[in-house]
């Protein structure tokens, strides 16, 4: 007896893993720019602070936002180095859920900065 691979579940794992690979090469680059965005919406956040000298945790929020963008791009970096397909999917999954978490808290921290810089 010989050990043979079944034709149409390596086509649909070879699938699978293309299509966490793709996941994974969208996560990286829009989550790097994203810290970019936090960043630039600290800095405009004190421009603002400064000249209505109204304190807000927002710029904390962004802060953190941009830790949590960090760790879904480097996350999602590392599963596209690495070589088995378990340890893919456990980075992938990581890079996910970092990434909705950080999109999450960026949208409150968006709708926070509105409400304070409207009173």
């Amino acid at each position: 007896m010989t050990n043979r691979i079944d034709p149409p579940r390596a086509g649909r794992r070879n699938r699978r893993d293309t299509l966490d690979e793709r996941t994974c090469q969208m996560i990286c680059p829009i989550a790097a720019a994203m810290v970019g965005v936090c960043l630039t919406g600290i800095g405009l956040l004190h421009v603002t602070i400064t000249f209505r000298a109204r304190q807000t945790i927002a710029d904390d929020l962004l802060s953190i936002d941009a830790l949590i963008f960090l760790i879904a791009t480097l996350s999602s970096y590392f599963a596209l180095r690495v070589q088995g397909v378990r340890r893919l999917h456990w980075l992938e999954r990581i890079a996910d859920a970092t990434f909705i978490s950080a999109m999450l808290l960026l949208t409150a921290a968006c709708f926070l900065i509105t409400y304070s810089l409207n009173q």
